[in-house]
Formats: structure tokens, C-alpha cells, sequence
């Protein structure tokens, strides 16, 4: 072997030694941290039945449901929810969300983003953006504009409402729109 040739080899091992010892430091992040939250517990695929003496009273489903412990106790649904009142087995309403967030402490649920609101009895529906769903006083409210269209197609708008919880009576804050004589 010819020194050149020696000299190539020693060269060709020398940069390949540094290649091998050298290794790219991957630095990753908490998986599970969003914005420095993270829940402490997670489901996917949620259905919560609620009863009152062996009756439903409601059915919620969630896609995904995150649930925070602390001194602010709350879950949320990022990817939305659909509840359905009952009223003696019968369905009575359903309610859709984009979002939702349950608070235990003060026993309220927030939904957010393309609400829906539909009286399965009277085929009525209402439309907003922001509900509020008080438990302990066992009433839905809102405080932004709303739609309602009637079972006969009539649109109303209003600037808020409040219903019981199940939506089988309801009121439209300031009402505007098309209104039947039979209505007044």
C-alpha cells in the first residue's frame, strides 16, 4: 500500500468516526402540555346518562371530554356535544355545541360556537352562539343574539332568551321578526 492510499484510508476513518460520534440532540416537549394546561384525565367517545328515579332525565355524547382537577374543578368538550332532554322516556330536545365547559363549582355548563337548540315536541329550533345552562336554578339562558325559527318557518330574532332546562317553555328577549296575530 502506497503512502496516498494510506494516507486517504486514515482520512476516510477520521470523517467517518466523526459522523458515527456525532448524533443530533432532539429536544422534545411535555406531549400532553397545551399552553402550560393539561387535563388530568381524558375520554374519548363520552356518554353520560343522567336519571331521576330510575327515569333519564338527559343523555350527553362528546367526542373527546378533558377533565381539570384543582381549586376550579371543570371539564371540557373541545370538539363539541350533543344533549338530549327526556321527559317521561320521550325524547324532548336536543342541544348541539362546537364547545362546551362544565364548571362543578357553580353547577353550570357553558356551550360556545354554532349552538342549537331544538324542541323536538313543538319542531321548533333556536340558534346562537353562547348558552348557559344553570343547574342549580334548573334554567338555559342567553345573553346574545339569537334565531328562532318556528315549526311554520317563521324567523324571529331576539337578543338573548331564557328556558327551563328541558326547552319545553322558553322566552325570546326582545323579539323582532314575523309574528303571527295568534302569537300576541
Amino acid at each position: 500500500m502506497n503512502i496516498d492510499n494510506l494516507k486517504n484510508a486514515v482520512i476516510l476513518l477520521i470523517v467517518m468516526a466523526f459522523f458515527v460520534s456525532c448524533k443530533k440532540e432532539i429536544v422534545q416537549s411535555d406531549p400532553l402540555s397545551y399552553n402550560g394546561l393539561f387535563p388530568d384525565e381524558s375520554a374519548k367517545e363520552v356518554e353520560l346518562i343522567i336519571s331521576d328515579s330510575g327515569k333519564i332525565s338527559f343523555t350527553l355524547y362528546a367526542p373527546l371530554m378533558n377533565k381539570y382537577l384543582g381549586d376550579n374543578e371543570y371539564m371540557d368538550f373541545p370538539e363539541g356535544i350533543i344533549v338530549t332532554s327526556y321527559s317521561n322516556g320521550v325524547k324532548q330536545s336536543v342541544l348541539t355545541a362546537d364547545y362546551a365547559i362544565s364548571e362543578e363549582r357553580i353547577q353550570n355548563m357553558q356551550a360556545s360556537k354554532n349552538v342549537v337548540i331544538t324542541d323536538l315536541i313543538k319542531k321548533e329550533s333556536i340558534k346562537t352562539e353562547r348558552i348557559t345552562w344553570d343547574k342549580k336554578r334548573q334554567r338555559i339562558f342567553s345573553d346574545v343574539e339569537v334565531i328562532q325559527i318556528r315549526a311554520d318557518g317563521t324567523v324571529n330574532r331576539g337578543d338573548g332568551f331564557e328556558a327551563d332546562e328541558k326547552f319545553s317553555k322558553y322566552s325570546i328577549k326582545n323579539p323582532r321578526g314575523e309574528m303571527l296575530v295568534s302569537d300576541l
